[in-house]
């Protein structure tokens, strides 16, 4: 990430509605892909009133979702409005482009749309998705309150090494348990879950992890190749995920 104000970049969404859509069913359906909220359930954080952990609610989204068998192949136009407002989409591709930056031929998360699809998530009325807007809605909002009390602008308009300042306070395990960045720790790793399972569902992500899916072959299924499960256990360790 170079050092001017992340600002002065603004992310241009380009998907449709139906590729969004179809993704986040994709995403939904992932066996391996837990609820975000749940994470912080079970995390016990003492005294975490402490920060300046925001207070939000928002109102339940009373737009119809698919029903019990939704139509993939031609999913229905714009069924519930988009929640992120221009600035906070910008906020998620800066973190996206964080967690997943360009590597060599690998795209970087902005690279693949993972920001639309994040704000499709969010904006979705199920009850799963409801509790996940919770969890980063406040986490976009705590960043902001957070670059403000350091620098007196908002996250976006931080440099990015002002902006990994912040992001370093809060991307390790060890905070998950502090004072000051509990509960922003427990929501970024929430985050950071869901932006590597959109990436790795979109094509370009499932080629980096050598998933050969809906491509015929002859004979036994060979599994990963040993450079992408090396791969995906270096990212997994970088990140402290891995089992």
């Amino acid at each position: 990430m170079a050092d001017k104000p992340q600002s002065l970049t603004s992310y241009v969404p380009s998907l449709t509605r139906r590729q969004t859509l179809k993704w986040i069913g994709v995403l939904s359906a992932t066996a391996a892909f837990p609820l975000l909220s749940s994470c912080d359930k079970k995390t016990n954080i003492k005294h975490a009133q402490a920060a300046h952990w925001p207070d939000l609610t928002f109102a339940p989204v009373t737009t119809p979702g698919y029903g019990k068998d939704p139509s993939l192949i031609v999913p229905p136009t714009s069924p519930w409005p988009l929640l992120l407002k221009e600035d906070e989409l910008n906020v998620v591709a800066v973190l996206a482009d964080i967690i997943v930056p360009r590597e060599l031929m690998v795209p970087s998360a902005t690279e693949v749309k993972v920001p639309e699809v994040i704000n499709e998530w969010v904006s979705a009325p199920y009850s799963r998705q409801q509790e996940d807007r919770l969890s980063i809605m406040s986490l976009l909002s705590w960043l902001n309150t957070e670059a403000l009390q350091r620098s007196k602008q908002v996250f976006i308009q931080l440099s990015a090494p002002e902006q990994m300042t912040i992001i370093d306070d809060i991307a390790f395990k060890s905070a998950h348990s502090s004072l000051e960045f509990g509960k922003p720790a427990v929501a970024f790793a929430a985050f950071r879950r869901l932006v590597l399972a959109a990436f790795f569902c979109s094509p370009q992500g499932s080629k980096d992890l050598g998933y050969q899916g809906n491509v015929p072959i002859s004979g036994d299924y060979p599994g990963p190749t040993k450079d992408a499960k090396a791969h995906l256990d270096t990212l997994l360790t970088q990140l402290g995920l891995s089992l």
